[in-house]
Formats: C-alpha cells, structure tokens, sequence
C-alpha cells in the first residue's frame, strides 16, 4: 500500500497547496441579554409570564372606559377631526347636562348607550350625518339644565316624605278596600273594575282583562300610549327654546325616546311588574344583611383580641368590679350622648328657617282647575317632619291599626304632642324640626346621585350594551308565589326575630279570626321552651303575614296606576303650568 492511498481522508490530499493561515479575530464580549426586550433574551418565556404580562381588563363603569364610549358615540365628529387634540375634556365638546361634571359623565354614558343602541342602529341605514345626534344631544341638555333650574326651587324633603307617601298611602288602601270581598256568592266584583272605579285614570281605561280577548288590553295600551306622547309634549313645550319645538322632526324623535324607551319601557312595562318588584326586594335586603355583617366582622374583630385576653381574667372577677365597670360604662355613653345632643341643638340654632317655597295663591289656581284635572293634587303646605305622610304611610303598609292599635293610638298620641302640645318640640321651625331636616337634606345631597346612576347603568346596561337579562319572569301562578314568598322571608330575616314574634304573631295580637295554622302557631308560642317543630310552624306563620303585606304590589295594572300617578304629581310641582293649560295651549303660547 502506498504512503498516498494510506493517508486519512481528513488530511490535505498530497500536492494540494495548504490553506492560507487564518486570521485572528478581534476578540469581542460576549452579549448580554437585555432586562425587558423579548427579542435579546436567550430565556424562553412561560405561558404563565405572557399571560400576566398582559393588561388586565377594563372595567366598563370606570371612568376612562365611559369617557371612551362618550367619545366614540357622541363626539364622532370630533374625533374624526385630525386637527383637534384627542384629549380635550368631554364638558368642552359636549353641552352641560347639569352643574355637577360627574353627573353628567354618567348621564352622558346613559344617553350615548340609548342612542347607540335604538336610535343610530336605523338613523345610519337612512344617512351618515352625524350632526343629527348632536342637535338630539343639545335639545335633551336643554330639557336637563331646564328642570335642574326648577329643581333648586322645589320643596324635594316635602315632596319625597310627605307627598308621594301620600300617593302610595291612598294605593295601599285602595287596593285593600278593591280586594276585600263585599258580596256574596253568587255575585263577584272583579278586584281590578273596583279598584279603576275608587282610583279613576281615564288613560287606563278599559281595563283589562286576562280572560277577555286582546282586544280590550291593546285598546288600553294604546289610550296609555297617547297619554304617555300628550304628557311628553306638554313638558318639552315648558322646557325646550323656542328654535328647537320648531323643529318638528327633533321634537318627534325626543318626545318618542322619552314618552317610549324611558317612560314606556321603565314605568309601563318593567317597573310596575310584581315579579320585578319582589325581584328588587330581595336583592335589596341581601345588600341590607351584607353591609350588617360586614359592620360586625369589622366590630368583632376590633375587639377580638382585647375579648379573648380578658375573657378568662375577668370571668374570675368579682361580680361588684363587673358591676362598677358596667357603670362606668353606662356613665360614658350618657355623657357621650348628652354632647353629641347638645351640638345638635347649637347647630340648630343656626340653620335657616324652612321658609315657603311655593306661592301663596298656587292653591287657589288648584282650586280653580281640579275639574279640569283627573289626578287629585295633594296639598303642598308646610308641615313639621314628624307630620309627613310618611310615617302614616309604613303604618298603613303594616297595618299596625288593626294589628296593634294600642301601639298606633300611643304613636299618634306622642306625635300630636311633639308637635301641637305645649313648648311646640317638633312644631314647623323649631329646633328639633330644623334639625330633622337639615339631616334630610344630607341624605339628598347631590354627591350621592353620580354613584347612584353607575350602579344603574351597570345593572340596566352591562359592559355598556343591552346585555342577555339575568332575570326572567316567572312562567306559572306556582312560581310567582314562591318568589313572593322568598321576599317576605328576606324582610322578616331583617326584623329581630322577638319583635317579629310578638308584632305578627305574639299572644298580644287578636286570634279570634285566625286560621287552624295560626291558632296552632298561638299555641306554639305560648309555651315556655317550644321545640323545633314549633319554631318552624311560628316562622311559616310570620312569613305567610308578611306575605300578605306584600299582596298590595301583586297586581301590575294597580302598580300602574301607583307609578303613573307618582310620575304626574312629580312633574306638577316640577312645572306648575301643566295644570293650568292643556297641551294644545302650551305650544300656541311657545310658537304663537
């Protein structure tokens, strides 16, 4: 074998020219990867990293979220225009609503989510002009700063506490009077013809019935909806400029989204259902009991650890320092409680009269049109606070009258000396009276409102649209009563269970006219140590009186005539003129 054939096959082949030397390189750092940059780390990167990387959510009720949505729906012109500064605050693009900025973020998301989802879902198949949402925009800040001007002037303590508990008052006993049977078999009184017959709307006429045809129910839905454009016309006649009711396509288009998609919608069809109101009962006592708990985890654990220290160290105590200690205690509240008195009656003293506000010849121009009027005007005449229709009213609601009228003669003895006995305590002006309003005032306080209407745009508008409901009405009678039995059991469980006992069902109360159930239940109560058997026949018995309690809100054609007649009184004390001139008149004297 040659020295040629036995070489490697690695080794330069004999005769070729060796390679050129290689040249050193410059010798250079090694690199580094960069903190934050994806693209120079050598490091992979988990799923878990990537995805907490990423931001969270927005929230839709927050407030860049609702400024976004504002912008995109009611600024579109603005935000189409290159040239303007995308940051500019909405209160200089668009028109104030009211004086408050944060109210009218929120009433500006309501208004952009209603014309967004009912208005330009068919305005835009018709054209791309946007100036039209800005003329409906700049026509409904007229109607707003129109009635927050007349807003200021009105009595709102009165209105609330005494007027419209009035309205609610005369409800609970119309319906209780129109739902007691007064004949005998075999004559039967239809509860609804009774109850149109004491409370009379002719726009709720005729009534209707489940039985009959539909021919009677929409022939009353219609009267309904002409009463509902006749009141919206009236009130953009009192409130709109005079260039704007010129504009009759305008007009038309506002008056429909209020007396239809507002008035229609809320009032008409939601508002007076009772599945829906026993629906809001419930929530609203689990929001009652949650805030109750919280205050007491926040009471218990502050006394937590002072409660477990000296628990085994006073548990061996003498009884005679328990007693010195509770004394001192007792004494501290009593000295507490006489300061925080006496800085009430010192601020008192110098908190403003609570002065007339309305005329004095506005009930004789109620007088002089009531024939012309269906809606019977409560007087609006000033009252002490410890007179308002308000206290009446929840003791109607309770029936306390018939339940325990020893308890109603006691209060309304008490009232009537607190406010006509001698030294007037709580008569009109006095220092208890001007105190008692002054803490009226407080809870409404406009601060209060911009909170209340993002909650409601998060539960009527989820993610800021029309979202899929999360509740539906009941689909039979059994399903019905069941949820009304669910609310009666949510407000008893915020009553302490000893007043319940004796107010509902206690030996106190009459069982002469009692069913076996609640005979049986008296029986129960009366022992000295009842068993859980008994406890569970006194707690069905107090959920049944509870129930029946809530039977006034059972009918949703007497809810209508509740809430409508609310609405009504709301916008007469609002604008006074709606009960001096019919519509017609109201808009000859704008337009001439």
């Amino acid at each position: 074998m040659s020295v040629a054939s036995a070489a490697s096959p690695d080794s330069p082949v004999a005769g070729t020219p060796p390679p050129p030397p290689t040249r050193a390189g410059t010798p250079r750092l090694k690199q580094q990867p960069v903190a934050g940059n994806a693209l120079t780390s050598t490091a992979p990167t988990s799923g878990g990293d990537r995805r907490s990387s990423r931001p969270p959510p927005i929230d839709p009720l927050s407030d860049r979220a609702t400024q976004a949505l504002i912008r995109r729906v009611l600024c579109a012109q603005q935000s189409g225009d290159k040239g303007r500064d995308a940051q500019t605050p909405i209160d200089e693009l668009l028109p104030p609503l009211t004086s408050r900025n944060d109210v009218d973020l929120q009433l500006y998301a309501l208004l952009a989510i209603i014309l967004r989802e009912f208005v330009q879902g068919w305005y835009g198949k018709i054209t791309t002009d946007e100036a039209f949402v800005a003329e409906i925009v700049h026509t409904i800040a007229h109607c707003t700063r129109a009635l927050e001007q007349r807003l200021r002037k009105l009595d709102l303590e009165s209105l609330v506490l005494n007027e419209i508990p009035e309205v609610i008052d005369k409800h609970i006993s119309t319906y209780r009077e129109s739902h007691r049977t007064a004949v005998q078999p075999p004559l039967v009184v239809d509860p609804r013809e009774a109850f149109h017959a004491l409370w009379p709307l002719p726009f709720l006429s005729p009534v209707p019935h489940s039985e009959e045809s539909s021919a009677t129910v929409s022939e009353q839905l219609e009267n309904e909806a002409a009463y509902r454009q006749l009141l919206v016309q009236a009130v953009l006649a009192v409130l709109l400029p005079t260039e704007d009711l010129e504009n009759p396509c305008l007009t038309a288009l506002v008056g429909q989204i209020f007396s239809e998609l507002i008035i229609g919608n809320l009032i008409g069809n939601k508002t007076t259902q009772p599945w829906l109101l026993f629906e809001c009962i419930c929530t609203l006592a689990r929001v009652i009991e949650k805030k109750k708990e919280q205050t007491a985890q926040r009471i218990v654990s502050g006394s937590h650890a002072q409660n477990v220290e000296g628990s085994t160290k006073w548990r061996y105590r003498w009884s005679v320092q328990g007693f010195f200690l509770w004394v001192v205690q007792l004494a501290f509240i009593f000295i507490t409680s006489i300061r925080l008195l006496a800085g009430a009656i010192a601020m008192s003293k110098s908190l403003p009269p609570r002065g007339h506000i309305e005329d004095p010849d506005r009930s004789g121009r109620n007088q002089a049109t009531s024939d012309h009027q269906h809606h019977e005007t409560p007087a609006t005449a000033k009252v002490p606070v410890l007179e308002f229709s308000a206290w009446r009213c929840v003791g109607n609601l309770v029936e306390i009258q018939t339940r325990m009228p020893w308890l109603g003669g006691i209060l309304s003895l008490m009232q009537l000396g607190a406010t006509r006995g001698p030294g007037l305590i709580a008569g009109l002006n006095s220092t208890l009276d001007r105190l008692l309003s002054r803490q009226i005032h407080n809870l409404f306080s406009p601060a209060r409102l911009s909170p209340i209407l993002r909650s409601l745009r998060g539960v009527l508008f989820p993610n800021n649209a029309p979202g899929t409901p999360s509740l539906f009405p009941p689909s039979s009678d059994a399903e019905l009563r069941a949820l009304r039995r669910r609310a009666a059991s949510s407000l008893l469980a915020l009553v302490p269970r000893g007043v319940a006992r004796v107010y509902l069902c206690g030996r106190l109360a009459s069982s002469s006219s009692l069913s076996p159930a609640h005979t049986e239940l008296y029986a129960a109560t009366s022992r000295s140590d009842p068993g859980p058997a008994e406890h569970d026949v006194a707690a069905e018995a107090m959920v049944d009186e509870v129930e029946g309690l809530l039977m006034v809100l059972s009918d949703s054609y007497c809810n209508k005539h509740l809430l409508y007649s609310a609405l009504e009184l709301i916008l007469l004390r609002l604008m006074p003129e709606l009960s001096e001139k019919g519509v017609m008149e109201l808009w000859d004297e704008r337009l001439g």
